[in-house]
Formats: C-alpha cells, sequence, structure tokens
C-alpha cells in the first residue's frame, strides 16, 4: 500500500511540475529590464519584458512586443533555453505516458510486472532529466541577461519554470528511489474465481 502511494504522489508531482514546465516554455514574461535604475523605472512606468520568443515594452496603456524571429542573430543564451525548453517540455509527453501505463490501477492485456517496472523507471529517469534541463535554462537566461541590462524583476513565466522544475525533480527522484523491486508491481493482483453457479465468488491474490 505505501508503495502504490509513492508510486502515486511521484506521477501525480511529476504531472504538476510538466505542466509548469510547458507554462514556462510558451509565456514570455520571464524577466523585467530597464535601461535605467530601478526608481526611475518606476517613476516613468516603462519596463521591458524579455523571453524566449520576444522582447515587449510596458508602460501605461501600452503592450508591445517584438518577436525574435531571426534565429541566428540571437544571443546564445536564448538559443540554448530555447532548446533545454523545448526538450523538457516534448519530453513530458513520453513520461508522463510511462508512468500513466506503469500505475497499478493500468492493466494493459497481460503486463506483467516487470515490464510495468521497467516503464516506472524509465518514466521516472525522464521526469529527473525535464527537470534538470529546466533548472539549467532559467537559471542561464536571466543570468546572462543581467549582464545585458538591468533586471528589475522575474516574471511569471521564470517562477512557472522553478516550480515546474523542482516538482518534476522531486516526483522524479521519488518514482526512480522508492519504486522498489520490480516483484512489487507483482504484488496485491487479484482474480476472481467461481467455483459453481452457486458458490460465492473469491478474491486471490496470484504472483504472475
Amino acid at each position: 500500500m505505501g508503495g502504490t502511494c509513492l508510486q502515486f504522489f511521484g506521477f501525480i508531482s511529476s504531472v504538476i511540475g510538466w505542466i509548469g514546465v510547458v507554462v514556462a516554455t510558451t509565456t514570455n514574461d520571464w524577466v523585467l529590464t530597464c535601461d535605467y535604475s530601478i526608481n526611475t523605472c518606476r517613476k516613468l512606468d516603462e519596463l521591458g519584458s524579455r523571453g524566449l520568443w520576444a522582447d515587449c515594452v510596458i508602460s501605461v496603456g501600452l503592450y508591445h512586443c517584438k518577436p525574435l524571429a531571426d534565429i541566428l542573430a540571437l544571443p546564445a543564451h536564448i538559443q540554448a533555453a530555447r532548446a533545454l525548453m523545448i526538450t523538457s517540455s516534448f519530453l513530458g509527453l513520453p513520461a508522463v505516458f510511462l508512468l500513466l501505463s506503469a500505475m497499478p490501477f493500468i492493466r494493459m492485456g497481460h503486463d506483467p510486472g516487470t515490464e510495468k517496472h521497467k516503464r516506472f523507471r524509465l518514466g521516472g529517469i525522464l521526469v529527473v532529466i525535464l527537470a534538470l534541463c529546466t533548472i539549467i535554462a532559467t537559471i542561464w537566461f536571466p543570468v546572462s541577461t543581467h549582464r545585458e541590462t538591468t533586471i528589475v524583476t522575474f516574471g511569471y513565466s521564470l517562477y512557472a519554470g522553478w516550480i515546474g522544475a523542482a516538482f518534476c525533480l522531486f516526483g522524479g527522484s521519488v518514482i526512480v528511489c522508492c519504486a522498489g523491486e520490480s516483484h512489487a508491481f507483482m504484488e496485491n493482483r487479484f482474480y476472481y474465481s467461481s467455483q459453481g453457479s452457486g458458490s460465492p465468488t473469491h478474491a486471490k491474490s496470484a504472483n504472475v
């Protein structure tokens, strides 16, 4: 029972984290920048918003974005952050599928427990890789941006990436470290047999 709870907890944490990573990848509010001091920016009420896909200008009644379409002209840290975040987002798809198919309440024909255990471990490893890619991107991007301009504050996209990476790293670690041995996926599986038309049906444990 305890192993099943850990499996489910790791799976839920990984899914929540992956959603946060996708939000960070698809949105553009990573850092808020300004060419002046923080006090001057606040007085002028004019800030810049920088992300993976566009540079935006924020002021009263105005939110104008310039897409970063010229890939070859982009700084290296933006290209690297894009590649890492896209990789993280796409890694989540097979990871979630592997974890979901290996959950105890999911049956895929006569699926042996050893195969479920392998899929569960592989899904956990993919989630950990996903988290590490996100951590690298969400740290590298603001550090490199700060060298070019003054960062006033971090945006919600960056926070979503950090929170998502933390959930994925935690969930993936729980899955990889606490999944147990392969025989754990073969325990607590039941089949029902009837010993006659008038006799009751009994649940019996079966180790396949």
